[in-house]
C-alpha cells in the first residue's frame, strides 16, 4: 500500500527532521538528530535512488539533519556546505557561491511568483496489515523474511519510478526529458502513533532530476501522481510473492468495505488479530464510515475511488493522535507479544505462523503459479471499463497487477508479465480516443486515453445489513459481474469448437452457473479478431505446459484453476446473475417494503393531481371541458406507473 503527501513549504523540512525522522515522534529541543536516534534506538535514514552519483552520496549512507534542511527546505546540494566553502576559499563571490549549490531553480524566484515550492514528495509504503501482525508475533527468520521483502518491493517500486515514470520539466511544462534517476531520504518506522506494530517506510523523494547535459529541473510530479495507484500495486505484488514464496503462504480476499476492492491478506491470520494491531485503522474506519453514509445521502452513490481517497485523508486527519515517545524495537517486540498473549492466549500467538503455513499449502496445492493471459486481459479490460469508463495504461497496468495478486494466491509470477497483460487488453479490447494535434506535442503513449465496446453491465440492488436500506451495487461489483461475464463466453467459445464439440459438454457445463449481464455484453464478449486467435495455442503461461492438449481440454483447466485462485469469496451470499442479487429470499421482503412505500407515494401524488385537475375543470365550460381531457390523454400516456394500474 502507499499514499503521498507534499513537501511544500520551506520550513518543511523541519516537521520531518523532527518527527518524520524521529520515529513520528516529537524530539527534544536543542538534541542533535543522531544524538536523538541513537537514545531511542532508532535506526538512522539512508540515502537511496539512481540519483545520488551525481551528487556525490552513496546508497545506504545515513542521512543528516543537515543534508535534510539543505535538499528539503532550501532545493541546494545536500553537501552544499562543503561546496560553498570551497567556491569562498577559491575567490568566488558569496552570492555566486550559493548560487552554484543550488539544484534548479531557486525557490527565492518561485516565491516571487507568490507560487509555493514544492521540494519533494513523501511516499509511505506499508504492507497489508495481516503480514503487519506476521512481522510483529513471528519469529526471529519471519521478521527477516518480512523485512527485506519489503526492502526489496520498495527499492523494485523506486527503480520502476524512475525507468517508466520521472521524467523532467521546463519551459512550464512544455518541454520535457527523461529523467532516471531520483534521489531519496528513506526513514524506516516500526510502530503507528498508538504504538501498535505497523512497519512502514517514508521515502521523501527529492523534486529534482538532471537532465543529460548535466543541468537540474523540477520533477513532472503531475505525472508522478498519475502512476501512484499502478506504483502501490507493484509494491504489494512484489512484497506479497516474496514472503508468501519464502514462508510457504498464500493470500485470501478480505472486504474491507462492502462493494469496494477486497484487500489480499496472508490466509490464516486471524480477523481479530488485524483488528488488534489495526487501533488507528478502527478509529480511521468508523468516522470514515460516518462521513461515507453522508456522501451516499448527498450523492445517492457510493464515492470514486478518487473520493474515496479524499475520504479517508479526512478520516484520518480527524482521528490523528498526538506524536509519541519512540521505543527500540525490542521493547515494541515484546510489549506487542505481552499484549497478544493477554488478548488471545499463548496458543493463538506461537501457533500463527504454523496455521498461515497449512492455510497456504490449503490454497496452493490447488492454485499453480500460471496465468492464462488471454482471460486476464479480459478481466482487466472488463474492470477497468466498467469501474472508469475512459482509461489509460496506467490503470490497466494497475488492474493487472491486482489481478495477479487475486489469481496467483502469492505464486511466483513471470517476470514482466503485468505489462504483458495490460498491452494485450489495450490491444484486443481498447479503443484509443487520444488523437494527436499536428499543431501540438506528440502525447506519450502512456498519456493516451482508451475506452472499451464492451455492454455497459446493468445496475441492481443489494440487501442491507444491520438495518440498513438497501444499496446500489458499486461500479466494483458490476464490474465484477462483467468481467466473470466476458470469461465465461470466451470459455464457451473455446469449449465448443466444431471439431470437437463432443469434449465440451463438462467444461461448459461448469460456467452454466455464471449468468450474462446482457445478452449485449456476451455477444461483445469474444474480440474481433478471436477466429485467429483459436488458431494459435491458448496462451497459458507457466512453466512446462503442455501445447499438445485441445482447446476444449485446456479451457477446461484454465477455468478449474480460475475456480480454485477465485473461490466464492467473492460471490458469497450472491450470484453473478443479477436478478438472483434482487430476487434473493433475504432481499425480498426488504424490496416489497420499498415499492409498496413507493408506490403509496406515487397514489398520493396522483390523487392530488386529480384534485387539482377537477377542480380547474369546474371553473371552466363543458366544451372546454372535453376537449380539455382528450388533449390530456393523447399528450400524457401512462407511463412510469405500476403494473395493472388504468389511467
Amino acid at each position: 500500500m502507499l499514499s503521498v503527501a507534499k513537501i511544500q513549504r520551506r520550513n518543511a523540512w523541519r516537521y520531518y527532521v523532527r518527527g518524520v525522522a524521529f520515529g513520528d515522534g516529537r524530539r527534544p529541543v536543542g538534541q542533535s538528530l543522531k544524538d536523538a536516534q541513537e537514545m531511542a534506538g532508532l535506526p538512522p535514514g539512508v540515502w537511496r535512488g539512481r540519483g545520488l552519483a551525481a551528487l556525490g552520496l552513496t546508497a545506504g549512507e545515513t542521512v543528516t539533519e543537515r543534508q535534510m534542511e539543505l535538499l528539503f527546505g532550501e532545493g541546494r546540494h545536500p553537501d552544499a556546505d562543503r561546496m560553498e566553502r570551497k567556491l569562498l576559499d577559491d575567490g568566488e563571490d558569496p552570492e555566486a557561491a550559493r548560487l552554484a549549490t543550488v539544484l534548479g531553480q531557486p525557490i527565492e524566484e518561485i516565491e516571487q511568483r507568490k507560487q509555493t515550492p514544492l521540494l519533494g514528495l513523501d511516499f509511505v509504503f506499508r504492507p497489508q496489515a495481516s503480514l503487519v501482525v506476521l512481522w510483529a508475533l513471528g519469529d526471529e527468520r519471519t521478521r527477516r523474511v518480512i523485512e527485506r521483502a519489503h526492502e526489496r518491493a520498495v527499492a523494485a517500486t523506486l527503480e520502476w519510478l524512475e525507468d517508466e515514470v520521472a521524467e523532467t520539466r521546463w519551459a512550464s511544462g512544455r518541454q520535457r526529458a527523461k529523467a532516471p534517476a531520483l534521489v531519496v531520504a528513506a526513514f524506516r518506522h516500526f510502530d503507528n502513533r498508538n504504538g501498535f506494530p505497523l512497519l512502514h517506510e517514508h521515502c521523501l523523494i527529492a523534486n529534482r532530476g538532471q537532465r543529460p547535459d548535466g543541468s537540474w529541473y523540477a520533477l513532472d510530479t503531475v505525472r508522478v501522481y498519475q502512476h501512484v495507484v499502478a506504483a502501490g500495486t507493484l509494491y504489494t505484488l512484489e512484497m506479497t510473492t516474496e514472503v508468501c514464496e519464502e514462508l510457504g503462504l498464500a493470500t485470501v480476499p478480505r472486504e474491507v468495505t462492502p462493494g469496494l476492492r477486497p484487500v489480499m491478506e496472508i490466509a490464516g491470520v486471524d480477523q481479530d488479530l488485524i483488528d488488534w494491531s489495526a487501533t488507528r485503522r478502527r478509529r480511521i474506519e468508523d468516522v470514515l464510515e460516518g462521513i461515507t453514509d453522508d456522501y451516499i445521502q448527498k450523492h445517492g452513490r457510493l464515492p470514486s475511488e478518487r473520493a474515496r481517497h479524499g475520504l479517508a485523508w479526512w478520516a484520518a486527519q480527524e482521528t490523528r493522535p498526538d506524536k509519541k515517545t519512540p521505543r527500540p524495537l525490542d521493547q515494541l517486540l515484546a510489549w506487542w507479544r505481552v499484549s497478544a498473549l493477554l488478548n488471545f492466549g499463548q496458543r493463538m500467538v506461537d501457533g500463527l505462523l504454523q496455521r498461515c503455513q497449512a492455510a497456504g499449502a490449503a490454497i496452493r496445492a490447488r492454485v499453480g503459479p500460471r496465468v492464462d493471459t488471454a482471460l486476464a486481459a479480459v478481466d482487466v479490460a472488463a474492470v477497468v471499463y466498467t469501474v472508469r469508463n475512459v482509461f489509460a495504461r496506467r490503470h490497466v497496468l494497475a488492474e493487472a497487477r491486482r489481478h495477479l495478486l487475486e489469481t496467483l494466491r502469492g505464486r511466483a509470477l513471470p517476470p514482466r508479465i503485468d505489462s504483458y497483460i495490460a498491452d494485450q487488453a489495450l490491444k484486443r479490447y481498447g479503443r484509443q480516443l487520444t488523437v494527436p494535434q499536428k499543431s501540438r506535442r506528440t502525447p506519450a503513449p502512456d498519456q493516451l486515453t482508451y475506452t472499451a465496446d464492451f455492454a455497459w453491465p446493468v445496475r441492481w440492488w443489494i440487501a442491507g445489513n444491520d438495518g440498513k436500506p438497501p444499496r446500489e451495487s458499486s461500479r466494483y461489483e458490476r464490474a465484477r459481474v462483467a468481467s466473470l461475464t466476458l470469461q465465461n463466453a470466451i470459455r464457451a467459445a473455446l469449449t465448443a469448437p466444431p471439431a470437437v464439440r463432443d469434449e465440451a459438454p463438462a467444461a461448459t457445463a461448469s460456467t452454466a452457473t455464471a449468468s450474462t449481464v446482457t445478452a449485449a455484453a456476451t455477444a461483445s464478449a469474444v474480440p474481433p479478431d478471436h477466429d485467429r486467435d483459436q488458431a494459435a495455442p491458448h496462451a497459458v503461461d507457466h512453466p512446462g505446459r503442455d501445447a499438445a492438449l485441445t482447446p476444449a481440454q485446456r479451457a477446461a483447466a484454465i477455468h478449474a484453476h480460475q475456480q480454485a485462485a477465485m473461490p466464492q469469496e467473492y460471490l458469497e451470499g450472491r450470484t453473478t446473475d443479477p436478478a438472483t442479487w434482487v430476487t434473493s429470499p433475504q432481499n425480498l421482503a426488504r424490496i416489497a417494503a420499498f415499492t409498496h412505500a413507493s408506490e403509496a407515494r406515487g397514489r398520493t401524488v396522483e390523487e392530488q393531481a386529480d384534485q387539482t385537475k377537477q377542480a380547474t375543470q369546474a371553473k371552466q365550460t363543458p366544451a372546454a371541458d372535453a376537449g380539455g381531457q382528450q388533449q390530456h390523454h393523447t399528450s400524457q400516456p401512462d407511463q412510469g406507473r405500476g403494473p395493472g394500474r388504468v389511467g
